[in-house]
């Protein structure tokens, strides 16, 4: 099993790892911002879409995608309360700010969002060795 290692310091690179996470799904209380060390990091199980079609089952897999030299954190749509709410990732968007700065947004299913306030682009996706059967493959209209 091949397990993905992406870093991402660019637009391009942040879009490759928006592919790979598309329909991933994590609980509210994996999120975690770390302000004084500048990091968010969530901890999600993503469907692996670089398999899709080229094994029989689909495939979940346990993963940590993490963002360095993080500003602030800007949650909408999501109640932080529920630890337990269930969360589908839907995109990682960037949108630029003050050159190399600007803001990723985590764009979630049920117009839930988070605006990440960066110095510039520097993301982590890092798969774990844990890896399990897909009950289905995601769709979309």
């Amino acid at each position: 099993m091949t397990q993905l290692k992406l870093l991402a310091l660019d637009t391009e690179d942040l879009q490759v790892i928006s592919s790979c996470c598309q329909d991933a799904v994590l609980k509210v209380g994996d999120l975690d911002f770390l302000a004084s060390q500048k990091q968010f990091t969530l901890s999600l199980n993503r469907f692996a879409w670089e398999l899709d079609g080229k094994t029989k089952t689909p495939e979940r897999r346990k993963s940590i995608l993490h963002f360095a030299r993080v500003n602030s954190a800007q949650v909408s749509g999501i109640n932080r309360a529920d630890k337990e709410m269930v969360l589908s990732l839907l995109a990682v968007l960037f949108k630029a700010g003050d050159e190399p700065g600007g803001e990723i947004e985590l764009v979630f299913a049920g117009d839930g969002a988070i605006k990440l306030n960066v110095e510039c682009i520097e993301a982590q996706l890092a798969d774990m060795p844990a890896a399990w059967e897909a009950k289905g493959r995601p769709s979309h209209d």
